[in-house]
């Protein structure tokens, strides 16, 4: 069985793989990295079929280029900078930079290595391409879609008859059923909920005139942990100071949780509180997650209400309402939804994911706020992180306001 190609632009992917590559194209290029694949899910098997058939996809990637009409939409993007945007002109995927295999037992492996600004690109994309071959290749496909049509208009049901009334921007692309029902969903969100913000994805954010959504990812913070000058406990702190330095408050919601919300706290100081305009939660209880960071807001004396609290944890929309009641006469409150509106089928969609495991040769870990979702490859690197992490919050944890 041999697929239409599923990537056909180089902006199908999330808008923070750009935010921060510009970063990395501006501060950091001598870095490097290793990036692995897992799948989180027990007894998934991948066939040869589908295995040859992801390796054809990932042949005709390394074939695109940004098209004139792609990298102007780019530049329209306000903090998205020209000499970054003529860099994207010359740089494309390199096919050299991924290598696979597939064990006996049906496992995938998926390995990109090289210069972090070219490395970090290839993420979004493999997961479009390795969720798409699984599905369309183990199902009927005809009949997951049935289901995922039943199910949006079910979504959109409740939106029109005031189930629901957040406001949310649709996440979805890496573990979507489809590039082309990822294009309806977002589509059919946009024109009949009044409640779709935008998108993550580039490409049909320009299509169809979307607000383009997303700052930054744990790779961001999990990168500085390779640079040797700079403190394992002190990574929060350099990753905001480039950014803000990067963007000026633009473009300015901060992820909370690589190496634990507690520690980046230390480093949301009064500067950076006013420098972003919110923080975003991606693992722990997100209640317990609210409170906390509104009693950091107040502590500084800030109003909660100025400030935005992005969710983009596992969220389905009954979730996000209830998210939404708790918080919403308290901050600015938002939602970042994925899989459970790119694909949701009767059939449980895949947990995966393609992380950040070594930068120059370093290893590098997320520390979450969940332990199922810490990751790295290198457990006597997870422990050394683990005990910087804990002396730094232990000696500072009594010290006052700056």
């Amino acid at each position: 069985m041999k697929l239409d190609p599923i990537i056909i632009s180089l902006l199908d992917t999330d808008l923070y793989k750009f935010n921060m590559n510009q970063v990395i194209f501006h501060k950091h290029t001598d870095l490097s990295g290793e990036y692995f694949f897992r799948c989180r899910n027990e007894g998934i098997v991948f066939t040869p079929e589908m295995f040859d058939e992801i390796n054809a996809q990932i042949d005709h990637l390394c074939t695109l280029r940004f098209t004139k009409e792609e990298l102007d939409y780019l530049r329209s993007i306000r903090f998205i900078k020209n000499d970054y945007v003529e860099f994207l002109r010359l740089w494309h995927p390199i096919r050299d930079y991924v290598t696979t295999s597939l064990s006996d037992d049906g496992r995938l492996h998926v390995k990109v290595t090289g210069p972090l600004f070219s490395a970090m690109q290839f993420e979004i994309f493999l997961l479009e391409i390795i969720n798409e071959v699984y599905f369309r290749m183990k199902y009927d496909y005809a009949e997951l879609l049935k289901s995922a049509e039943a199910r949006l208009d079910e979504k959109i049901h409740d939106f029109k008859t005031g189930k629901y009334t957040f406001r949310f921007a649709e996440f979805g692309c890496r573990r979507r059923l489809s590039r082309e029902w990822l294009d309806v969903v977002v589509r059919r969100l946009a024109e009949e909920t009044g409640c779709c913000a935008g998108t993550s994805n580039v490409y049909l954010a320009m299509k169809y005139n979307l607000t383009p959504v997303g700052t930054y990812a744990h790779e961001f913070v999990q990168m500085y942990q390779g640079i040797d000058s700079i403190p394992l406990a002190y990574t929060n702190h350099y990753a905001m100071e480039d950014w803000y330095d990067e963007y000026r408050g633009d473009n300015g919601t901060a992820l909370t949780d690589t190496i634990t919300t507690d520690l980046f706290l230390l480093d949301f100081n009064r500067s950076m509180v006013n420098n972003f305009t919110g923080v975003r939660h991606d693992s722990g209880d997100p209640f317990e997650w609210g409170e906390k960071i509104i009693a950091h807001y107040r502590k500084y004396g800030v109003d909660p209400r100025t400030k935005l609290l992005l969710f983009s944890n596992s969220l389905d929309f009954d979730r996000a309402q209830a998210l939404y009641d708790y918080f919403k006469d308290r901050a600015k409150v938002s939602f970042g939804i994925g899989t459970f509106c790119s694909n949701d089928t009767f059939v449980e969609p895949l947990n995966i994911v393609i992380k950040l495991q070594t930068v120059n040769g370093r290893a590098v870990a997320k520390l979450s706020d969940s332990d199922g979702k810490t990751m790295c490859r290198d457990p006597q690197y997870l422990e050394y992180l683990k005990r910087s992490v804990a002396f730094r919050l232990d000696r500072e944890k009594n010290v006052g306001v700056n």
